[in-house]
């Protein structure tokens, strides 16, 4: 006994834009169940007994569908060929191809906003998301690199566009820094004969210390038969021996003012001390007491804080204006409320090839009414190069700019939501605008959100390949 024949219909949509709708009905020759297999796309057969026939879409026809399988078609109740489920009935809806109305537009197809490489034969509701699908035209396709949106899907798309305007431009650039040591102002404490060290004054790292502040003592025997000859000098008032003498002394490392204390005292000192050239910190300690000391070895290094570097890396783009005695402000995240200015005192004469940036340091005074040595060699900084010098420029918020890595474009919003790119040259950057040298005027709109979704949505890229057509064509 043969059942009856179960007709199910598949819709197949066009993949090419614009090109015509064909519904074909899968016709089930079996009595049972099987699900469908592979097409013979020469005979449309498959091999489980399935083929195709062309039908045409009616409106307002009543068929019956899987609720799983919404590709079967039936046009009598029934099961579904693939799972078996009671096929529901549906009404068939007004298709493209209804006869239009004198002088309406055509539309290609429909599409889905937010995923507009989607194209369907048919108005409704997008799969993708809750929304009505929108129509493109013909006319649209063409526009000369402009992108037509329907206004009233501006606002769902998040679109906000920002007027190109003219501004006081500051030629400021806010950069990172750190605190450095003066390296000008660093002093070295040595010994000039060999000796050893008797007695430490300052004993440890990062110790502060004044001018003439007693650092260290040493016995060099050597200095101690040097200081003998000379007062054997005095004595026998011989004034060739007593300058070569006082010569061989000062060689030796005596200041001048230890010369004269000898001269007014007449008694050589086993012990040699040793003062601090000026005020600052130890930063390196180079023996210990009881050590041996060489000519030339180094007791202390000092470095005096009452003026400090700060460190800059500026990018390679905005170096060029920066150029010595430039107003510097600093703040330090530990140092609320306090603001530090000083000014550049060189630009390095290379680039970073890592980072693409150029060094700057600046000098600050580190002496202040309130408090001394504020700014401590490490602390990190925000700098601010060039404040106070402005100039009118042309604008646009930096969230318009769409980046390509080869060229920066900007979508133009003209009117009845109609968008175009457009090239430009961008110059300074400051406080969320960028200045514009080249490819806008003032008075026109940008978009400053939802840029790229008209970027998705038109499939810029050919705009964008008739703008770089467009110096080809010029004569």
């Amino acid at each position: 006994m043969k059942n009856p024949i179960k007709i199910a219909a598949l819709v197949i949509l066009s993949a090419a834009a614009g090109a015509g709708t064909a519904v074909w009905v899968v016709q089930h020759r079996s009595a049972l169940v099987t699900p469908v297999g592979e097409m013979n796309m020469v005979s449309g057969e498959d091999s489980h007994g399935h083929f195709l026939t062309p039908a045409k879409d009616a409106q307002g026809k009543t068929y019956y569908t899987c609720a799983m399988h919404p590709q079967v078609h039936s046009d009598k109740p029934g099961q579904c060929p693939i799972c078996g489920m009671p096929l529901i009935k549906k009404v068939e809806a007004p298709s493209e191809k209804t006869p239009l109305v004198s002088g309406e537009r055509k539309p290609l197809y429909w599409y889905d906003p937010m995923k507009p490489d989607q194209h369907f034969d048919r108005p409704g509701k997008s799969p993708f998301m809750d929304m009505q699908l929108l129509p493109k035209y013909a006319e649209e396709t063409d526009s000369g690199g402009v992108v037509t949106i329907d206004p009233r899907m501006i606002q769902n798309l998040g679109i906000r566009t920002a007027a190109v305007e003219r501004l006081p431009l500051a030629r400021e650039v806010r950069v990172a820094g750190d605190v450095a040591v003066n390296e000008n102002r660093i002093e070295v404490v040595q010994t000039r004969a060999a000796g050893w060290v008797e007695k430490l004054h300052v004993r440890a790292v990062n110790d502060p210390v004044r001018k003439g502040q007693l650092l260290a003592e040493v016995y060099s025997p050597d200095l101690y038969a040097a200081e003998q000859e000379y007062l054997l000098a005095l004595r026998a008032q011989d004034s060739m021996l007593r300058s070569g003498a006082r010569q061989r002394l000062l060689l030796l490392g005596l200041s001048p003012g230890q010369v004269s204390e000898l001269e007014q005292t007449g008694r050589a000192s086993k012990r040699v001390a040793y003062y601090a050239p000026v005020d600052g910190v130890v930063t390196e300690l180079g023996v210990r007491e009881g050590a041996q000391v060489n000519p030339g070895m180094s007791l202390y290094t000092l470095a005096d804080l009452s003026k400090v570097w700060i460190n800059a890396a500026v990018p390679e783009a905005q170096a060029a204006g920066l150029i010595r005695g430039t107003r510097v402000d600093a703040t330090i995240s530990a140092l609320a409320g306090h603001v530090f200015r000083g000014a550049i005192d060189y630009v390095y004469p290379t680039v970073n090839l890592q980072t693409r940036t150029v060094q700057v340091r600046a000098v600050f005074d580190n002496q202040h009414i309130e408090h001394d040595l504020l700014l401590k060699p490490g602390m990190f900084a925000e700098v601010l190069l060039g404040q106070g010098q402005t100039r009118d420029a042309l604008v646009v918020p930096s969230e318009a700019l769409i980046r390509t890595g080869t060229r920066t474009t900007v979508i133009v919003a003209e009117a009845e939501g109609r968008f175009r790119p457009v090239e430009v040259k961008l110059g300074m950057q400051h406080g969320g605008h960028t200045e514009i040298l080249e490819g806008l005027s003032e008075g026109q709109h940008v978009v400053a959100s939802g840029q790229f979704l008209i970027d998705s949505e038109a499939n810029l890229r050919g705009a964008f390949n008739k703008l770089e057509a467009a110096p080809e064509m010029r004569p």
